[in-house]
């Protein structure tokens, strides 16, 4: 067998890696920043990410400018306000504080990019070009949790306004806002497990075999 060979440590590090990744809400996030080599590294393992047709459909803004995080976060707050009457049988929600765009050091927001001519693989599934670009956010989120680096991704968004405030071209699509920075501690358990909002699903309940049974 030709290529690298992993070891059975090798394997067992990167399932731990996997098992302990965190979504980061904005109350968990310290003060501090995080090194340029680092953000790079982070960079690296998402171009690196798998893509249909080596399409490589991403592009990326590392946002450090306070003036920028505060129109993103005005926007969120809009979105908020309505996702709050949304829930409001469920007053927990009022309790999370969802977003640390301007308490964290770097943003990245993440776009997928059509291509202007046929990608191989994306002729009957348009969709996924923009998968292609979720893998990317993965690992990227993997390795920020090797480098014990916290990541939220913020979704309250309104996708118009936030293309508008980073001047992205008009075909771009935005897939994500993610916050980055060091954190106070990573959780045992993804914390909306902790606090019963969701319950993990049983892995009974939704793999199946030969179609759906």
């Amino acid at each position: 067998m030709k290529g690298r060979i992993f070891t059975e440590q090798e394997r067992q590090i990167l399932e731990d890696i996997i098992v302990h990744r965190r979504t980061e809400f904005g109350a968990n996030f310290i003060n501090e920043e995080i090194p340029d080599t680092k953000i790079e590294r982070l960079l690296l393992a998402a171009l690196l990410g798998p893509s249909v047709g080596f399409s490589q459909p991403w592009e990326f803004v590392i946002i450090r400018d306070p003036s920028i995080k505060a129109k993103i976060k005005a926007s969120f707050e809009r979105e908020n306000e309505k996702a709050k009457e949304i829930f409001k049988d469920r007053p927990l929600y009022n309790h999370f504080q969802l977003e640390g765009i301007t308490t964290t050091p770097i943003n990245i927001a993440v776009f997928y990019k059509p291509s202007l001519t046929p990608v191989m693989g994306q002729t009957s599934m348009e969709k996924v070009g923009p998968y292609s670009v979720c893998l990317a956010i993965q690992n990227l989120w993997l390795m920020a949790r090797a480098e014990n680096i916290g990541l939220g991704w913020v979704s309250i968004l309104d996708e118009k306004e936030v293309k508008t405030i980073l001047n992205a071209p008009p075909e771009n699509e935005l897939i994500a806002y993610l916050c980055l920075g060091y954190v106070t501690e990573f959780t045992e358990r993804p914390l909306l497990e902790i606090v019963n909002w969701e319950k993990r699903k049983l892995k009974e309940a939704v793999i199946y075999y030969d179609g759906y049974q």
